[in-house]
């Protein structure tokens, strides 16, 4: 994952951001990559090489499934969609990250 300038994100960071951007709708991979592009107003850009051994590991856990399928433009994909398991995850991911951030908070105010 890449971002314009060049920061790193938390590890795990990426997984939350599938996770979440499945939980909305049943995507592919470069719609996945696209819509988490559009939602960060174009600061986040996901890349092939990392985005698809992320779904990847996402499907061995069992957070989400992935089903063959015609896209809009006739093309064969493989479309993910959220698993009751992904979704159990995602909360899990939601509130680590939401602890990790504000602890940076803390430490960023008392700096």
């Amino acid at each position: 994952m890449l971002m314009s300038d060049k920061a790193e994100l938390l590890p795990g960071t990426l997984d939350l951001l599938i996770l979440r951007t499945l939980a909305r709708a049943p995507l592919h991979g470069y719609g996945i990559a696209a819509s988490i592009k559009r939602l960060s107003d174009d600061v986040l850009t996901v890349e092939e090489g990392s985005l698809y051994p992320a779904l990847q590991r996402l499907l061995l856990r069992g957070w989400v499934k992935g089903e063959w399928k015609m896209t809009e433009t006739n093309r064969r994909a493989r479309f993910y969609t959220l698993t009751a398991a992904g979704r159990k995850q995602l909360g899990i991911e939601v509130s680590e990250y939401e602890r990790m951030i504000a602890a940076i908070g803390r430490v960023l105010q008392n700096a």
